[in-house]
């Protein structure tokens, strides 16, 4: 045992780190939230279903592979409460565990197979300053450890500071994003199977939005994949 471990379990004997959806301490063996929470997770498993409601939603709006979304989205429910944790308490490790967590349930289905790259939303640099990271690019991290898909932070980047979507209307948040991605160089992407990443999909506006000069690269393909969905 080192000495760092044995600190560590010191430090935990005394100041226990507790389980960010239910206040419960910890074991030394869960990090940020408790295994009973984990087995509570509402997933939607939805990558096995094609036409399922994520892709109802965006159908007709963009040509895409497929969707899926690893929970249902509920006021209150436990997604909810990590979603808050890393975009609102610089808990960003819980987004990446997240990830973690999704890519283990696709590993090995058709929905990843044919997947070349990930790509994360991208949020505006002024923003990305303020909270000091990109919540979905840390989900997408936590993807890409799984199953070994590079990332790709730097191609498709957001060009307007814009304001939240949250309380917006469909109309509202379509009026907000639309216009506000662009693609640096369409030459990386040509050719490819993206997997466009962000933490929960309402309407859909910021997926087709940036999905719009993704789109613009030759041959490209694209899926998305979210860690909730709130329909």
């Amino acid at each position: 045992m080192t000495a760092h471990s044995i600190l560590h379990d010191f430090l935990h004997l005394f100041f226990p780190d507790c389980c960010c959806v239910c206040g419960n301490k910890l074991n030394i063996s869960e990090k940020g939230i408790c295994l009973d929470c984990l087995y509570k997770l509402p997933k939607t498993n939805n990558y096995k279903e094609p036409g399922n409601k994520a892709e109802e939603l965006m159908a007709g709006r963009l040509p895409f592979e497929r969707i899926a979304s690893f929970c249902v989205y509920t006021k209150e429910g436990i997604l909810q409460k990590l979603v808050h944790q890393f975009k609102y308490n610089n808990r960003k490790e819980v987004a990446i565990m997240l990830g973690r967590l999704f890519a283990k349930d696709l590993l090995g289905s058709e929905f990843i197979s044919s997947i070349d790259l990930i790509v994360p939303v991208p949020l505006h640099p002024k923003r990305q300053k303020t909270r000091g990271y990109n919540q979905s690019e840390q989900v997408a991290r936590g993807l890409s450890e799984i199953t070994g898909i590079p990332i790709s932070t730097s191609i498709l980047f957001r060009t307007i500071y814009n304001p939240t979507q949250t309380k917006r209307s469909r109309t509202q948040r379509w009026e907000n994003v639309k216009d506000i991605f662009e693609v640096r160089n369409k030459t990386v992407f040509a050719g490819k199977h993206l997997l466009l990443v962000d933490d929960v999909i309402t309407t859909g506006s910021t997926i087709e939005a940036c999905s719009i000069p993704i789109l613009k690269c030759p041959n490209v393909k694209i899926s998305i994949a979210t860690l909730g969905e709130v329909f």
